[in-house]
């Protein structure tokens, strides 16, 4: 579980462009969930995926992973709990390096550093039998380099290597934004089975609304840095992309 207590962030403090990102927020977010966060520019939503990840430090208030203060804790020292899907799929991934290579270093994020690790034939199966997952046979050129792939294979990819790891909290800031709509179906599609199946904790920001409405099992709408909207299961199935729509045409 993760719980957020009264967390602030302001940027550029005493300043003429001082902005109060998060004001106060309080969240507690279960294991297991898969929450999808929409909101209107600037009302908070990737400073609270920082947050959490440790890129930024909240100026008050704390969060706890499983009863654990993380509050100081910087993102390198979170890497244990959380994996992270960025915006831009070249972020996630080192393009001069081959589709193996890039597996390798993913399995060598949090386990203790050795030569041998992603270096034997068993490792090579096993990460083949992963690429053979996404059907888009990646499989059969593992040694290919990663900048010489399209953003939707990247993307997957970047999933894919999110959970080589122990890692049980996934963040993902607009993962399709830069995507078209057929590789943003795939790489939703195959989030949605990784947290389902990993029984991960997830948050996703997203500009998309159908993808607001068509995953996850919360829904959480923010405003002005605050949690103006928290729909569980039951209430998210009630409400369309239209409402969504509404909501933001207020």
């Amino acid at each position: 579980m993760i719980e957020i207590k009264n967390i602030s962030k302001t940027f550029n403090k005493g300043t003429a462009d001082e902005i109060a990102a998060l004001k106060c927020l309080s969240l507690k977010i279960n294991e297991g969930d898969f929450i999808t966060v929409v909101g209107f520019n600037g009302s908070g939503k990737s400073t609270l995926l920082n947050l959490i990840s440790g890129s930024l430090i909240p100026d008050s208030g704390e969060i706890h992973f499983n009863d654990i203060d993380v509050t100081k804790l910087p993102d390198f020292k979170r890497s244990q709990y959380i994996s992270r899907i960025f915006q831009n799929p070249l972020a996630g991934t080192a393009s001069e390096l081959s589709i193996m290579e890039n597996f390798r270093l993913a399995a060598l994020r949090t386990k203790s550093k050795t030569l041998s690790i992603g270096n034997t034939n068993s490792f090579r199966n096993s990460v083949c039998e992963k690429l053979k997952t996404l059907n888009m046979g990646l499989e059969n050129k593992p040694d290919a380099l990663m900048g010489s792939l399209s953003g939707g294979q990247r993307q997957a990819l970047t999933l894919l290597m999110s959970v080589m790891d122990e890692s049980k909290i996934l963040l993902l800031d607009e993962p399709t934004a830069a995507l078209d709509p057929k590789s943003a179906a795939i790489v939703m599609e195959l989030a949605e089975k990784i947290i389902r199946d990993g029984n991960l904790t997830a948050l996703m920001v997203t500009h998309r609304m159908k993808d607001a409405i068509n995953y996850g099992n919360r829904l959480i709408m923010m405003k002005e840095g605050l949690v103006e909207h928290d729909y569980s299961n039951a209430d998210k199935k009630a409400i369309n992309t239209d409402d969504l729509i509404r909501w933001f045409n207020i």
